[in-house]
């Protein structure tokens, strides 16, 4: 199972690192040079409100399903149809909500017309959801990759194309950036639904009244997380552009930050797609879950540890490496938003293996707390801090929920503190800590934050965070096979 693991794990990393990256810092950087923070950040607040209500969407079903086929995946050709009935209706329920809420908000003619898109692509990205979750749930995650990348493939093409193309003389716009986006989700959809065809087998899409309560009933759970976490971890955006006078500019800032730190962030998202399924299955079949539990833990804090404390220490760095406005706000921001990717990664973990074990009263409890602490804070740090009191915020956040998971997981599955990987955690964060420190502190520039994560890298190697072993033994049996 561990070689299986780290096996996909690989692949998937490799297909994303190919085109997500290149798509984040050559596509949506680059739009947010040429459109200007105010312009973008009017985007980024819409795209996150958008998202606001994207529990609606789904309810739930996407995970649970991922779930059920993992555990029972000849279930999975005769509920197809109904379960893509049900994800339609939820998705005029969703634009119905979403709508009306942004009336009451009070967004303008333009803002509408915009957000009218965001809500039709989430639709689009909700249905590629479901499609991706049958095919990780039948341990096909080759084709779930696939599939997780071809929309920003396609985005890549269309957007080149508009920025450097010769087409039209006008200048870049945002609603170029949008249309593009709705086009790619439309053939990602469509190509989703000829794998399904091939995979699984022909589509009889139903609306089935008493199938569509029951998986409800069963998927409300999941749907009441996803709508608490959404809320803890979107609102920021949202609130800073409604509480201040300049808003929309602050929304811009936050927004360069936090788009590096989505960008590392997949990484660790990338990990949990793939531990859930292989969560729910060795559960139900009751295998021993620590092996891979402790494999998953150490790699993702390890690697996090290195991202977040060095592009931290580097900050005004890395900004004005990839951005041209509002450098010295932009890095401030940074510094709060990548440090939070420390314990973001660790609920990625021990908040993946609590969906698989069902423990979901207890993730809706800690959940809770997360919104309670977020805004409270936001409420508080906005008005005095702008954008960087909403990166502190969230910081404090995603620790405070990152250790009551990992709480959680030691009661729910009794297990014990493992004292060598915790040893081996903070040898590595004191030592790079100090070495990030004195080289940003002597040098600076490029070439001294590439040499901070190699030394990174070396160190997550030496403490044995990454094991060489389980590597070689991978590429081993895949020479083998």
């Amino acid at each position: 199972m561990q070689k299986k693991f780290l096996g996909n794990l690989l692949f998937i990393i490799l297909l994303n690192v190919l085109i997500k990256p290149f798509y984040i810092f050559g596509i949506d950087v680059q739009v947010q040079n040429i459109v200007g923070s105010e312009s973008y950040g009017m985007y980024f607040s819409l795209l996150n409100f958008s998202f606001l209500f994207n529990i609606f969407l789904d309810i739930g079903v996407t995970n649970y399903n991922t779930k059920n086929t993992a555990q029972h995946p000849t279930s999975l050709t005769k509920y197809i149809g109904s379960y893509l009935g049900l994800k339609m209706m939820l998705g005029i329920l969703y634009l119905i909500i979403t709508i009306g809420f942004a009336l009451i908000v009070g967004y303008s003619d333009q803002e509408m017309y915009l957000l009218s898109f965001f809500v039709f692509n989430q639709i689009l990205a909700g249905l590629i959801l479901y499609l991706r979750s049958n095919f990780a749930g039948l341990h096909l995650f080759k084709i779930d990759a696939l599939l997780s990348i071809l929309d920003r493939l396609l985005l890549i093409i269309i957007s080149l194309l508009l920025i450097y193309g010769s087409f039209t003389s006008q200048a870049f716009r945002i609603e170029w950036f949008i249309y593009a986006q709705t086009f790619a989700y439309a053939s990602t959809l469509i190509v989703g639904l000829l794998l399904t065809w091939v995979k699984i087998g022909k589509i009889r899409i139903k609306a089935n009244k008493v199938f569509s309560i029951a998986i409800l009933k069963k998927s409300t759970p999941f749907a009441i997380l996803i709508l608490l976490m959404m809320l803890y971890t979107r609102m920021d955006s949202v609130m800073i552009e409604r509480m201040l006078p300049n808003g929309k500019e602050q929304a811009g800032i936050y927004a360069q930050g936090f788009r590096l730190l989505d960008a590392v962030n997949m990484f660790a998202f990338l990990v949990a797609g793939i531990l859930l399924p292989m969560f729910s299955r060795m559960i139900s079949e009751k295998v021993i879950i620590q092996p891979i539990l402790q494999m998953a833990g150490k790699l993702l804090t390890g690697v996090a540890i290195v991202v977040g404390v060095g592009l931290a220490i580097n900050s005004e760095l890395t900004i004005s490496l990839i951005y041209k406005n509002n450098i010295d706000a932009s890095s401030q921001v940074f510094i709060w938003l990548i440090l939070s990717f420390i314990p973001l990664s660790l609920s990625h973990v021990f908040g993946t293996l609590l969906t698989a074990n069902n423990s979901l009263r207890l993730l809706n409890r800690m959940a809770l707390i997360g919104i309670g602490v977020n805004i409270g804070l936001n409420l508080i740090l906005i008005p005095r801090m702008e954008a960087e009191g909403a990166a502190i915020a969230t910081v404090i956040t995603q620790s405070a929920t990152a250790l009551l998971q990992l709480g959680l997981v030691m009661k729910v599955f009794q297990f014990s503190i493992h004292w060598p990987t915790i040893i081996r955690v903070c040898i590595l964060a004191g030592i790079y800590t100090f070495t990030a420190f004195i080289l940003n502190e002597k040098f600076g520039v490029l070439w001294s934050l590439i040499t901070t994560i190699i030394i990174g890298v070396l160190l997550l190697f030496l403490l044995k965070l990454i094991n060489i072993k389980d590597i070689l033994g991978l590429l081993k049996s895949k020479a083998e096979a």
